[in-house]
């Protein structure tokens, strides 16, 4: 009888008793939203990221819409975005009106290509860019103190999309320490809690960021633009609120929020983890003609939200794997070759390296409790296809 090869996925959720119970907590208290989870969840997020200010969000894609609204991106303004991310790193400013402007990737880590972007910068008019949207790829950290110095240079924002990098970080030109969303260089910073990220809220997000004033916009945004803020009101009154701007309803509920801080409890070991198991595919495929493994720089920490390969014949791996059921995914299909972006002038050649990257790519299952054995197998039938 043949032996039951189990199912491994790319990803996937770790829920404790211990998140159970905090969530069953919540669910018997008074306040199942807008009670006191929300704000203990984002004081502890803020001092786990080591930012002033954290809002939760239903999700991240409303972290980057409430973002990209409280930099004031408008119609007809220009952000450059780069195409290797999930649709909703650019789509965010298309709800604003805004116009998405695609730079190539770096053919190592996968980032936006800061040495393109000034390049793209410097053969433009002044003020034909507004903003840039930097996405922490896989959870390696892009060079935000580079990245801020251009911008500067340009009077643009930044808006860091940290959503696959949740303690990861980079060491800066004095030799600190700079997390992921610490708004020390970018103006604002999101992240997800989708089941498969560093923690979960089952579907939720959390913008992190150092301005004040950012921050009330954002606080605002997310409650359909309603404020009980006496000092700001024209009438007082317990009873009272005023609507003072066109906001939504981008809140997150207690119970999430309950598991979350359950979660980022234990978020700093799931790291951990993540890492032994990029450590371990590290040294076994580093040697593999047909293999290329992530590319990490000094002074750079992974925080490995994805292990993404290139492999030659991605396509054959892919069925391989997938008939010994072994789950593996894209990461991603590039965004200007989407049908939507395709029709706002975007065309093939465009982006060389994304495009040449998108022809290899291949994320390997990566979740702290993808057991030895597990892992064992996925190496096993890599090299076993390669072979």
């Amino acid at each position: 009888m043949d032996k039951i090869v189990p199912f491994i996925p790319y990803g996937k959720q770790n829920i404790t008793d211990e998140d159970i119970q905090a969530v069953v907590d919540v669910l018997k208290s008074d306040l199942l939203t807008q009670g006191p989870k929300i704000q203990e969840f984002e004081r502890a997020f803020a001092d786990y990221v080591g930012a002033k200010y954290a809002v939760a969000v239903n999700n991240a894609t409303a972290g980057l819409h409430l973002s990209s609204k409280a930099l004031g991106v408008k119609i007809n303004d220009r952000v450059i975005v780069t195409p290797i991310t999930f649709a909703a790193s650019a789509n965010c400013i298309r709800y604003c009106g805004g116009n998405v402007i695609f730079c190539d990737i770096d053919k190592h880590s996968y980032l936006l290509d800061t040495g393109l972007l000034r390049e793209k910068l410097n053969s433009s008019p002044p003020n034909t860019y507004q903003g840039i949207v930097a996405v922490d790829f896989a959870g390696y950290p892009i060079n935000l103190e580079e990245l801020k110095s251009i911008a500067d240079d340009y009077g643009l924002w930044i808006l860091e999309d940290a959503c696959h990098a949740l303690g990861g970080y980079f060491i800066d030109s004095k030799g600190e320490t700079q997390h992921c969303g610490n708004g020390k260089f970018a103006d604002i910073a999101v992240f997800s809690f989708h089941p498969v990220k560093h923690i979960t809220t089952g579907e939720g997000g959390m913008i992190t960021t150092n301005n004040d004033l950012l921050y009330e916009k954002i606080c605002l945004y997310r409650t359909h633009g309603i404020t009980r803020t006496p000092t700001i009101m024209c009438e007082k009154g317990a009873w009272y609120n005023e609507m003072i701007d066109l906001g939504y309803n981008y809140r997150l509920t207690d119970f999430q929020a309950a598991l979350g801080i359950s979660q980022l409890k234990r978020a700093k070991v799931s790291l951990l983890h993540r890492r032994r198991i990029a450590q371990k595919y590290d040294q076994a495929f580093k040697s593999i003609k047909g293999i290329i493994i992530p590319h990490v720089a000094d002074g750079y920490y992974h925080a490995y939200h994805l292990y993404v390969i290139l492999v030659e014949d991605r396509r054959g791996m892919y069925d391989f794997l997938r008939k010994n059921n072994i789950f593996t995914q894209v990461h991603y299909i590039p965004l200007h070759w989407m049908p939507y972006y395709r029709n706002i002038n975007n065309a093939d050649g465009l982006l060389p390296t994304s495009e040449a990257y998108y022809q290899y790519c291949l994320s390997l299952p990566m979740f702290p409790t993808l057991t030895n054995d597990e892992q064992d197998l996925v190496i096993q039938k890599i090299l076993e296809f390669l072979r």
